[in-house]
């Protein structure tokens, strides 16, 4: 099989597993586990981005719950705040909005008039405010390395988390409810509703679907490259020629838009957002989603994520949800720090790799 082809691979069978959780859930009248399914698979975007950097480039980070927080908070945000409640000291802006059609009127419960940003333009400002975010601590961060890089990350996380709960707009430690549905295309909608269930889990599948192809293709390419050198040496990496800054902050801010995509449409599909979602916890939970998985395993890291936090999220493990992603941290990174999935990444790329040679032989 050519390398190519062989790399898509892990594709193809997501994408059949997709299809066929869904079918037989379907067929065992226990759709209600798409749910969680669908919630899982934003998670796990954050996963994948974190494993982009933290796999490939070798950056550490403890902070990407920030940046799930970010896309969420900031879509929700600027579609649930009444614009017209301001009109006299931003009249300016909003008539620029309306002119681009980004806002839509309403009603509130008492029958005034709201005036609030459109989902499709809030997850845009999502992405846009978290690159943002992302470049201006990128750059100074991302010059420390080693334990130095992880607190710098780690006071980023917790900054992120004690502005939400000490800003009124972000609702405190209420958070934020009554998130619209995101409305797509031909019909397609991100929301909670019973009746949408099937297809916002294959919504959210799409895009975990796009997000490991991209990754796929990242990995595979001359930037992939790159990354994987600075990985493995950032001086013998800068010797050859690689602009090692330029790709660690282009890791960096590729990840933290994973984690804002995530963030911005899982809002969306629960209609609110609390502050929980940027707590330190969080971020720990997705480096030790990582770690299980193998730090150069995106494959290994997607199967984890999905598989633990689908667990966590049915409430397997209890009142000890913290306390054993903790615990699975701290025994792979005694007992496997490579990953429950390197050895079984690394025998099927020798087997690709035999069946490739053998086939050269013979002709």
């Amino acid at each position: 099989m050519r390398p190519t082809l062989a790399r898509y691979i892990p594709f193809l069978v997501l994408v059949a597993l997709v299809v066929a959780a869904q079918t037989v859930l379907s067929a065992l009248k226990v759709e209600f586990y798409l749910t969680q399914l669908t919630m899982a698979a934003y998670y796990t975007l954050v996963a994948l981005g974190l494993c982009l950097l933290m796999g490939y480039a070798g950056q550490v980070s403890l902070g990407h719950a920030g940046f799930f927080a970010i896309g969420g908070y900031t879509s929700a945000v600027l579609t649930t705040v009444n614009l017209a409640a301001g009109a006299a000291g931003a009249g300016a802006l909003i008539g620029l909005l309306s002119r681009l059609g980004i806002l839509v009127t309403g009603t509130d419960a008492y029958g005034g008039r709201t005036l609030t940003v459109l989902p499709w333009a809030a997850f845009a400002a999502a992405l846009l405010v978290t690159a943002a975010v992302a470049v201006l601590v990128g750059i100074p961060v991302l010059r420390l390395r080693g334990h130095y890089l992880a607190m710098a990350t780690l006071a980023f996380g917790v900054i992120v988390a004690r502005v939400v709960v000490g800003t009124r707009l972000f609702g405190e430690a209420d958070g934020i409810s009554d998130v619209p549905a995101f409305r797509l295309f031909a019909g397609l909608a991100i929301s909670g509703k019973k009746a949408l269930r099937v297809q916002n889990y294959y919504i959210a599948w799409a895009a975990v679907a796009a997000g490991f192809l991209l990754l796929i293709n990242l990995i595979g390419s001359r930037a992939g490259r790159a990354l994987r050198a600075i990985h493995g040496n950032e001086a013998a990496a800068s010797a050859m020629g690689v602009d090692v800054p330029r790709h660690k902050l282009a890791a960096f801010l590729l990840s933290a838009l994973y984690a804002a995509v995530g963030g911005a449409c899982l809002v969306h599909f629960n209609g609110g957002i609390g502050p929980g979602e940027a707590s330190v916890m969080k971020s720990v939970r997705y480096v030790a989603l990582v770690a299980v998985g193998g730090m150069g395993s995106a494959g290994g890291t997607l199967a984890v994520s999905t598989l633990l936090t689908f667990l966590s999220l049915r409430g397997a493990f209890g009142q000890l949800d913290d306390a054993v992603f903790g615990a699975i941290l701290v025994a792979i990174m005694l007992f496997a720090p490579d990953g429950l999935f390197a050895p079984i990444g690394g025998q099927v790329r020798r087997l690709l790799r035999g069946g490739r040679s053998a086939r050269g032989a013979a002709r």
